[in-house]
């Protein structure tokens, strides 16, 4: 089993890249989402928009106004889980707040081999892998600047990019769950 690592110790990287800030998201749902108010809000039907105080979103802008980049593709289940329909839902904030996020089918994801676990990747030189439990707990996170992990974590990136769709016209293609 590798180090894992408190996913705290390395949130500074989403300050201190120098140009580019990618994740892959598979989770079929997570344990931080489900006990969140933002869930709750999702489920009374609010729109989860863009708001400049929530930390993420004013870092995200900040970081593309200064022109980095905040990408994101979430692997998502035909039909989509509940929890990946919030996810749809509450990417729109961070959408307008200025990261691109796209989203994959499973069975296509598989198809192209794409990994079974979520990372981030910090200007194509590290690669922060997060370790789950079976409910989407994050146990913590593992950290690695080894060129052959961050070369394939480089190859993941190019191959889902390009077969993914942006959010907003994924969005038309998911049926309502009403």
């Amino acid at each position: 089993m590798p180090e894992l690592r408190p996913f705290a110790e390395v949130t500074h990287l989403f300050e201190t890249f120098a140009h580019t800030a990618w994740r892959l998201e598979v989770q079929r749902g997570y344990t931080s989402d489900r006990t969140s108010a933002k869930r709750q809000r999702y489920l009374l039907g609010e729109h989860l928009g863009f708001d400049p105080e929530h930390p993420w979103h004013a870092n995200v802008r900040r970081q593309t106004e200064a022109g980095k980049q905040f990408e994101r593709v979430r692997i998502v289940d035909d039909p989509p889980t509940q929890d990946q329909r919030f996810l749809l839902a509450s990417g729109l904030g961070n959408v307008e707040a200025g990261e691109d996020i796209r989203n994959l089918n499973r069975g296509q994801a598989q198809r192209h081999g794409l990994p079974d676990f979520d990372f981030w990747l910090f200007d194509s030189r590290v690669l922060v892998r997060f370790h789950h439990d079976a409910d989407g707990a994050t146990l913590g996170v593992e950290v690695t600047q080894e060129p052959a992990e961050v070369l394939r974590g480089c190859q993941v990136r190019d191959a889902a990019w390009h077969h993914a769709i942006r959010t907003a016209e994924f969005q038309t293609r998911v049926l309502s769950p009403m």
